[in-house]
């Protein structure tokens, strides 16, 4: 679905001048429902001004009035033929000028709330460098005696939706990586079990040949006993 071009900006000017629902913004918006709610708490997007998506052509007062009456309704982006802007298909995240300082802070607090996140996964919330993660890990960043965690949804650096998608992301990897490391554990006590059995089969079937084995000089040599004594018939009566 298409989104206005300022996202937050445009839900900061429907949550000052509209009654819509958090949901219908947020869908707007492209946002989740709990940022739309920080923003109207005033725990997001502090000071930001809003932007009228009715002067920029991408509402019209009728649309609002609609979904404001039915809050089941959903809201339409008007169509127009403006350029729209070019969407990043990769690489670290943009961070505004005027907030690149607060990306320390925001890492360190990633760093210890979600251990569980890779380096390259914090870079690419944050907009950093995987050099920069690992100096504040290492308490080696030169700015190291100022550093203060805190929540980068609230400093406006990455949304509660990207957040939670990497962190579910890095769980299920390291669930993938702990099934495998139980299979392959199991698979190695078996081939060593195996091994020990293979061992000790050729000693017992050794210890059965040798005691059915006979010499053969002693197989054809008569019973001297049975030589000794005279048969029944030859016997004087």
């Amino acid at each position: 679905m298409a989104t206005p071009l300022m996202p937050k900006a445009t839900a900061v000017w429907l949550v000052d001048n509209t009654t819509l629902s958090f949901t219908q913004i947020s869908e707007f918006c492209g946002l989740h429902d709990l940022e739309v709610q920080a923003i109207a708490d005033g725990e997001v997007a502090i000071g930001m001004v809003g932007r009228d998506p009715i002067a920029n052509g991408e509402l019209t007062k009728e649309e609002i009035a609609r979904c404001e009456a039915d809050p089941t309704a959903h809201l339409r982006l008007q169509v127009h033929n403006r350029p729209q802007p070019v969407t990043r298909a990769g690489g670290p995240r943009y961070t505004p000028v005027a907030k690149r300082q607060d990306r320390p802070d925001a890492i360190a607090w990633l760093l210890k709330n979600h251990p569980e996140l890779q380096d390259s996964q914090i870079a690419k919330l944050i907009g950093s460098t995987k050099s920069t993660i690992q100096a504040i890990r290492d308490r080696t960043h030169w700015n190291s005696a100022n550093i203060k965690q805190r929540d980068p949804i609230t400093l406006g650096l990455c949304s509660l939706r990207d957040l939670n998608a990497a962190v579910e992301k890095a769980r299920q990897k390291a669930a993938r990586e702990a099934s495998g490391k139980k299979r392959a554990e199991a698979l190695a006590g078996q081939d060593s079990s195996t091994v020990a059995t293979a061992e000790l089969e050729p000693l017992e079937s050794a210890g059965e040949d040798e005691a059915e084995e006979i010499d053969p000089a002693d197989a054809d040599q008569p019973d001297l006993a049975d030589a000794d004594q005279p048969d029944a018939d030859d016997q004087p009566r």
